[in-house]
């Protein structure tokens, strides 16, 4: 087991208010959850309001069909974002602008071929919405549009095809990069902008209010803010790395007018890092750490000063929706997923998770009191667990945040937020433990579903698959059995 106490253990307010000065964070939250209170208060933005203060975060469920067409599983997903209560639906998954950036040979891709079946994943979440909560002129949903640069795999789950921005001395050899031959040229990226602004237009034709043009995880979108190093138009100052997002939205005014956008950026990244010789994560270098945005240099601490230039300039593109993340799944999960169990090709946390949590939510907030007009959706919530209603509410109510953010959460318990809304108990049974196999799962070439507490994906064969794969892991933790509580 893990040597901090798991939140599962963390039985009442005051058992979490002396693990929290244990840890000597100082991270608020509420004794009682008020089902009337600011979780439950609309949300204003330009386009109009919002019915509450939960949102659902985008996540690949690496089961679309060959094609990129949405599945009956991704539907299954779309329609539980539907009946969660939650009224943001923040990109609802994944989508590459085009096949090589796929993230999976199962990524949706939007393309003149998809985007009727991209229409009706939409309305089919809407009517589910409509079904249980009665309106929807209160609910936006939009779709996230990404390239995954780096961490593409479009063709083969297990063959990497990387396209990239920059050489990396620790990403490279991890993903067999051993030449130029991966980077993009700069006429590479004009035609890129071209393939964004063809697919914001095809998902405002589907239906989208808005797009979220990702900038976070150590995808391309993301990786252009760090090119500090690269030549040419798109890397170098501040002004140069930013050209890319800039020529997309400047595209989508002129070419999708009445399209909203979002950006879910990384507001801060750490250095890569591996498993030690017990298994735990540390660096994977010492020493400077030169590309990190956000970060001070190290490449284990954060410098806001950037990702406060680059939110003042959403502000003065008219952007007002940003979700705020930090780090990458791919190469320091502990930093942006906080987790007791790690995901089959992870590493023991080298802190207790709450740290990271409090990381993630605290420089959320140090953004929100700087940029008060933005709508500011956070993440980091899900290791809360019991806690997170009442966390949440305390910081909408203290102006920390505008918005809470679900993910892993939402696969094992997604009508959580229509639970906290109705003032019922939380079903302890349903709650994500972090076990990682929603990404043990994929990295093993299988679809993502919370295979432990979900009865759904409990009952598929993968489910014996990734057990498997667990008690192979040299170093591995034993689970605790939450389901039968």
């Amino acid at each position: 087991m893990p040597n901090f106490p798991t939140m599962a253990k963390i039985k009442s307010a005051d058992d979490l208010t002396a693990r929290l000065a244990e840890l000597g964070l100082d991270l608020p939250f509420d004794r009682n959850v008020e089902p009337a209170g600011p979780l439950a208060q609309p949300l204003p933005w330009s386009g109009g309001s919002i019915g509450n203060r939960f949102c659902i975060l985008p996540m690949e469920g690496w089961d679309g069909t060959a094609d990129g067409k949405p599945s009956d599983l991704t539907r299954r997903r779309w329609e539980n974002f539907g009946r969660s209560g939650a009224k943001f639906i923040w990109g609802g998954e994944a989508v590459a602008v085009r096949f090589d950036g796929r993230a999976s040979p199962n990524e949706l891709v939007i393309s003149e071929a998809n985007v009727a079946s991209l229409a009706d994943l939409r309305q089919h979440l809407v009517a589910t919405h409509l079904a249980h909560f009665g309106r929807t002129d209160d609910l936006l949903v939009g779709l996230q549009l990404t390239h995954s640069g780096r961490f593409a795999k479009p063709n083969d789950k297990t063959r990497p095809e990387p396209k990239t921005l920059y050489r990396h001395p620790i990403l490279d050899p991890r993903l067999q990069i051993r030449d130029d031959s991966t980077l993009f040229s700069d006429d590479d990226i004009d035609r890129l902008v071209l393939d964004y602004i063809r697919a914001g237009k095809l998902a405002h034709q589907a239906g989208y209010t808005f797009v979220d043009l990702k900038a976070c995880h150590g995808y391309l979108g993301h990786e252009f803010l760090s090119c500090f190093d690269r030549p040419g138009k798109y890397g170098g100052s501040f002004e140069n790395r930013t050209r890319f997002l800039r020529s997309v939205v400047a595209g989508l005014r002129s070419e999708a007018p009445g399209l909203h956008l979002g950006v879910r950026m990384t507001a801060f990244d750490f250095m890569p890092y591996m498993p030690g010789p017990d298994g735990t994560g540390v660096p994977a270098t010492t020493g400077p750490y030169p590309y990190a945005f956000g970060g001070d240099g190290t490449g284990l601490g954060i410098d806001l000063t950037e990702p406060r230039l680059f939110l003042k300039l959403l502000e003065s593109l008219g952007i007002d929706l940003v979700c705020v993340s930090c780090g990458s799944p791919y190469y320091n999960p502990h930093v942006q997923r906080p987790a007791a169990f790690p995901p089959s090709d992870g590493y023991q946390p080298p802190e207790d998770p709450l740290i990271g949590v409090f990381r993630q939510l605290e420089a959320t907030a140090r953004l929100k009191r700087d940029f008060p007009k933005l709508v500011i959706v956070g993440s980091g919530y899900s290791y809360l667990q019991e806690w997170l209603p009442n966390v949440g509410q305390r910081l909408v109510r203290d102006g920390w945040v505008d918005s809470v953010g679900l993910g892993r959460m939402v696969l094992s318990y997604p009508d959580l937020p229509a639970d906290v809304l109705a003032g019922k108990p939380l079903q302890r049974k349903r709650i994500c433990r972090t076990f990682s196999d929603c990404t043990t799962g994929p990295r093993n070439g299988m679809v993502s579903g919370c295979y432990p507490l979900d009865p759904f994906y409990k009952a598929m064969p993968e489910r014996l698959e990734i057990t498997r794969i667990k008690e192979s892991l040299p170093g591995k933790t034993e689970i605790q059995d939450v389901t039968s509580e």
